[in-house]
């Protein structure tokens, strides 16, 4: 089962970029970092302008551009293009997850992975 919303998009966003919850209810933007409330995956092939309306998987299996390596089973989190990156706080340090990797990944995939969005403590 997979729960989708549609949303805003304040920013520009491209398919299978995580995003955080925007400024008003309804809207989504770019997810930039691990402290960012991230929310949910892009599913909307060619893209969003700003403006736009955009599709965003809040729950389920979908599909993330990788931005680094990431073994099954880690949490990812978001780098500065909403890419997944592994979730690697430091200690007493939070960040905020997108949800779990299904299967390994490196820099360049795009692979499947679990959007559970959470918070973890290193």
């Amino acid at each position: 089962m997979k729960i989708i919303k549609n949303f805003l998009a304040t920013t520009a966003l491209a398919h299978r970029r995580q995003v955080k919850a925007g400024a008003n209810d309804g809207e989504v933007a770019l997810a930039t970092a691990p402290t960012d409330n991230i929310i949910g995956v892009t599913d909307h092939p060619g893209g969003a302008a700003i403006g736009d309306r955009v599709d965003v998987v809040l729950l389920g299996e979908t599909e993330l551009e990788i931005g680094g390596t990431i073994t099954p089973g880690a949490f990812f989190t978001a780098d500065a293009n909403g890419k997944g990156v592994a979730a690697a706080p430091a200690a007493g340090v939070n960040a905020r997850t997108g949800g779990l990797m299904t299967i390994g990944a490196v820099s360049g995939d795009i692979a499947r992975v679990l959007v559970t969005p959470s918070r973890i403590q290193g």
